[in-house]
This record gives structure tokens, sequence and C-alpha cells, in this order.
């Protein structure tokens, strides 16, 4: 009998870190409902959902960017892979340089991290978030330049097998937090 394999290792390692940022987002998640339940009702005025739809629209495209290139590293397709690991990167840096004009705007209208306690809370969740897209965007490079090197095949692709496993947890705190933080003011 064989014991588990280098790739089953990581996965598993993946899917542990997964379940351990489900906690850490749930926290967070749980401090901003407190706190917005005891805010003025008005708080939130000055989030852009259109924009910040949008911005959702181009975060949701790139998990089908991260499923196509997965799609690609399966089949052995070098040059696929490639090309969906880059709009991957690019599709997550747009994501984050939206919402780091969101923050230059709500900042301008009177919304800081510092100033009320809902600030805060909208600020250090969707930061966090931010924060993991742009770890996600450096992952998914790292793994572009072993594309580009040749690292993957049909055989051996579970370096963007973890890196897609991440990006949808991504994406799908992402669907929470717009739904909770934008849809249900």
């Amino acid at each position: 009998m064989h014991g588990p394999t280098l790739a089953g290792d990581s996965k598993l390692a993946i899917w542990m870190f997964l379940g351990s940022e489900v906690l850490f987002f749930t926290g967070l998640i749980a401090t901003f409902l407190l706190i917005r339940a005891r805010a003025p009702a008005d708080v939130a005025h000055a989030l852009n959902i259109p924009l910040t739809a949008l911005n959702t629209f181009v975060l949701l495209t790139s998990r089908l960017t991260a499923v196509m290139a997965h799609d690609s590293a399966v089949k052995g397709n070098r040059s696929r892979l490639i090309l969906f690991l880059v709009l991957t990167a690019v599709l997550g840096a747009a994501f984050v340089s939206v919402q780091g004009y969101e923050y230059t705007r709500l900042y301008a209208e009177g919304l800081q991290w510092t100033n009320i306690p809902y600030g805060t809370a909208f600020f250090t969740l969707t930061g966090f978030h931010g924060t993991h897209v742009i770890v996600g965007v450096i992952w998914c490079l790292a793994v572009l330049g072993g594309a580009v090197r040749g690292v993957f095949d049909k055989g051996h692709y579970g370096g963007v097998e973890n890196f897609g496993l991440y990006w949808h947890f991504v994406d799908i705190v992402w669907i929470l937090l717009f739904t909770l933080i934008y849809l249900m003011q």
C-alpha cells in the first residue's frame, strides 16, 4: 500500500487552509453585521451598488477563466493554460483597482476607516477580502510562471488546481460580502 501522494497532500493542505479562512471570514462578517445593526440607517448611503455590481461581474468572470485554465491544464493545452491564467490575473487586478477607486471615493464622501465603527468594519472586511484577491493574483502569476516553463501537463497540474480552489473561495466570499454589504442594507 502506498502513502499519500505529494499532490494529494497539497490538496488536503489547501482544503485545511480554506477551512481556516472560512472561520476567519465568519468572524469578520459576524462583527460587521453586529456593527451594521447598531449603525444609523443611512450609514451606507455612499456605497456605489452599480459600480460594485460591475466589479462583482469582473471577479466572477475571473472565476470562469480560472476554470478554463484548470481545464486547459488537465487537457495538457499549455497555450490555453497560459492565456486563461493571464486573463485571471488581469481580471483579479482590475477588481482590486476598482475597489481602490471605490475606497478613494468613499473616503472623500466621509466614510472612513477610523471615523465610525461601520467604516472600520466595512474597510476591515472588504480590505481583507481585497488582500486575499491580491494574494490570489500573485499566486496566479507564480502558476503562470510555471506554465510558461512547462511545469504542468496532463498528469501534473496540482498547482493549477490548488490555485483554482483558492480563487473559487475568494469569489464565493465576495458573493457573500456583496450580498450582505451592498444588497442587504
